[in-house]
């Protein structure tokens, strides 16, 4: 099973012309597979240099991204009004470490549960949103972020067409004993078109794909 997914890398980093030289660059801080989970945190003090605030419908005042990600929702938001007559709302992008911090410790004091407070969010420094390229979506502005997202018509939309524009849908239901995240159907990352079209066929975590790729180029050099 490995050898055939490794395979299927290597011939799909040839069809969408990934040059494997260019991956250190974009598995660092401020490369779009820069990997952010518990084993690989972000300092307190990391700030993306170039956020912006995307020209889309939100649902809240923090919806910043990094540019190139930004541009990207745009045309995802876009692509959902004009092809399936959706409208997607932005409800939360990049988080400071000390946000990540209050959200994290809030939700540890509602819960009452360590174990169930980290399945649903991020410690502070493991959180793909400090990194500026993650998007919490909805699909009207009071719902609240849960897994019926999922089901419904935005929903189904986004996880099928995300990745035509540089996005994947990070935390599958399947996934959550690599990523130790619960199902969140809602969340967005940015990884870039090529990248994101390789994900959509080996339909595999990013964790295993980065994996992969780091084993790929060591074997090459």
């Amino acid at each position: 099973m490995i050898a055939q997914l490794t395979a299927l890398l290597m011939a799909l980093l040839t069809a969408f012309s990934v040059s494997l030289d260019t991956l250190a660059a974009q598995m660092a801080p401020e490369g779009y597979l820069m990997l952010v989970n518990r084993d690989y945190r972000l300092p307190a003090e990391y700030v993306p240099e170039d956020l912006v605030y995307p020209q889309v419908k939100h649902s809240s005042s923090a919806y910043q991204m990094r540019s190139d990600a930004a541009a990207a929702l745009e045309e995802l938001f876009a692509a959902a009004k004009e092809e399936a007559g959706l409208t997607l709302y932005a409800h939360s992008g990049y988080r400071s470490y000390a946000t990540q911090r209050d959200i994290y410790q809030r939700k540890i004091r509602n819960t009452k549960n360590l174990e169930k407070a980290r399945l649903l969010v991020a410690d502070p420094g493991a959180s793909e949103h400090q990194l500026g390229l993650a998007m919490d979506v909805k699909n009207k502005p009071n719902m609240a972020l849960n897994a019926a997202f999922g089901k419904t018509k935005e929903g189904l939309w986004l996880a099928e067409n995300a990745w035509r524009f540089g996005f994947i849908i990070r935390y599958k239901a399947e996934w959550t004993d690599i990523t130790t995240y619960a199902y969140e159907p809602w969340h967005v990352r940015y990884v870039g078109k090529e990248h994101a079209a390789i994900l959509q066929e080996l339909d595999i975590p990013l964790e295993y794909y980065v994996e992969m790729l780091r084993d790929t180029k060591g074997e090459q050099e």
